[in-house]
């Protein structure tokens, strides 16, 4: 079974079998920039704002604004906890190849209202080509890591609410990366690192097919675990039946089983009967969890708690450009 230590010691980010959640902050922005999709993200978020063609800053060309030299700091509007610095550097080899960024606070600490996050040093054009995507990102990820914040909180426990794969397109990586800086965890990637047999997967099958079944499907995945790095084997189920008959194969072929919107009594009583069997299977609550109930769902003993909520209902940190007074400049949200 794939143990899940926290500790730098299981961040080898040339490994496939890499744990994600056991990477510091640092070391989980430079895998998934390893990757090349935050890259690829940056460039198409350059092409649609600029132009792909003759890329221009038409309204910075008219106003016949200089090139000078001058600074901007980027400050939060309200309270939040700070996601996407990492990304700045990134940000400025694709919008302003000839500016600075100088941090003042860090991805993953609490930023109070008006809090300075960051100097912006450059050109005045070349800021102002960074500021809108810079700040759009800067404001959906530091939102995903507040709201993971509230969560983890909420629940009492750390390192057991996870995010899930219900995220924007394209912005994946970044928004999982939020999600660690508010305290989360990161639960797969995508279809290609994980095996997660979900209700669809096994529809078609009575429940006296389903556990000889699974076991067929756990078997084959395991050759995949060297060859293609999966991170673990999940099987979701929706009742106490369900899980008995996964409880019945063979130990150590399914590392987690999803409790799919199951009431509190069943949760409890399905670590009960986990407990009783001495299964070494983990148990993943999941479905409709919201702030008012994870803390109750948390006390069931589940080993872990996925949250969709934390991508998808997050809602934006308002995080604002501003200039040097002696510039005389004034940028607007549009």
């Amino acid at each position: 079974m794939l143990a899940i230590v926290h500790g730098s010691a299981r961040c080898d980010i040339s490994s496939p079998m890499m744990d994600l959640n056991a990477c510091s902050l640092n070391e989980l922005y430079e895998y998934f920039s390893s990757l090349g999709l935050i890259r690829r993200l940056l460039e198409l978020a350059h092409d649609e704002d600029l132009g792909s063609e003759a890329p221009c800053d038409v309204t910075t060309r008219v106003c016949q604004l200089d090139s000078n030299t001058t600074q901007a700091a980027i400050v939060t509007r309200e309270p939040c906890i700070v996601a996407g610095l990492a990304v700045m550097n990134d940000l400025i080899e694709v919008f302003a190849q000839d500016c600075q960024f100088s941090p003042v606070l860090a991805d993953g600490q609490q930023a109070q209202s008006n809090q300075t996050l960051g100097h912006l040093t450059g050109p005045v054009d070349q800021i102002l080509r960074l500021e809108r995507p810079m700040l759009n990102l800067l404001g959906r990820l530091s939102g995903i890591a507040t709201r993971t914040g509230r969560f983890v909180q909420a629940s009492a426990v750390h390192n057991r609410v996870y995010d899930t794969r219900k995220t924007i397109p394209g912005l994946r990586h970044l928004e999982k990366y939020a999600v660690r800086c508010g305290q989360g965890s990161c639960h797969r990637l995508g279809l290609y690192d994980a095996v997660l047999i979900k209700d669809n997967h096994i529809a078609h099958l009575s429940l006296d097919e389903m556990g000889q079944w699974i076991a067929d499907a756990t078997h084959r995945a395991w050759p995949l675990r060297a060859s293609q790095g999966l991170r673990f084997v999940e099987v979701e189920v929706d009742s106490i039946d369900q899980l008995k008959k996964l409880l019945t194969i063979e130990q150590g072929l399914v590392d987690f089983v999803l409790l799919d919107n199951m009431t509190l009594e069943e949760l409890s009583q399905a670590v009960i009967l986990r407990n009783e069997l001495t299964s070494t299977i983990l148990l993943e609550a999941s479905g409709n969890v919201t702030l008012d109930t994870i803390h109750s769902i948390a006390q069931t003993g589940v080993d872990r708690i996925s949250v969709g909520s934390l991508t998808h209902q997050a809602v934006w940190v308002d995080i604002g450009l501003d200039f040097s007074k002696t510039d005389h400049i004034k940028t607007h949200d549009s």
